[in-house]
């Protein structure tokens, strides 16, 4: 199974960049897992409203998903689980014959409507609202987490 984190924006802080790529580097020891990064400057022009912003960043994060992906918004709404019932969660998606597992993190104006409509599974980390930039580190640390669980590894105790 592949897993991709698709996100608005780059993380400007260089402390939070060097853990999202050292956690990167560990998940990719237990499955594929890549990050795409959705450009504010290149990919979305335009829009002063939050309806245009969530817009267009909606239609950007529609144009890199894929017709069979198994599509997850991190959305303060969706379902909270604790680390070991992510792990066993993610372990049912390998055995469903999830190919390509899409993680979203939308920008600060959340996700458009129909972004939304598309997602197959709405997971909270929090009911507390994060920085985009600290979410990334989040949960990539929660999938490393969910990795060496599922393995049977002592990083979670």
């Amino acid at each position: 199974m592949q897993c991709v984190l698709l996100m608005i924006g780059k993380t400007r802080v260089p402390a939070l960049v060097q853990l999202e790529a050292d956690y990167t580097s560990r998940i990719n020891h237990y499955m594929r897992f890549d990050r795409e990064i959705i450009d504010r400057v290149k990919d979305i022009r335009g829009g002063k409203l939050e309806e245009d912003i969530s817009g267009k960043e909606g239609e950007c994060i529609l144009k890199r998903l894929h017709k069979d992906d198994y599509v997850v918004l991190l959305d303060e709404r969706g379902k909270e689980m604790t680390s070991p019932d992510f792990a066993h969660w993610l372990e049912q998606c390998n055995m469903r014959g999830t190919r390509r597992l899409v993680f979203v993190i939308g920008g600060a104006f959340g996700f458009s409507q129909e972004v939304y409509a598309r997602a197959d599974y709405m997971l909270a980390l929090s009911r507390m609202t994060f920085a985009h930039e600290m979410v990334r580190v989040i949960f990539e640390e929660q999938l490393y987490r969910a990795c060496t669980i599922i393995r049977g590894e002592g990083y979670h105790h």
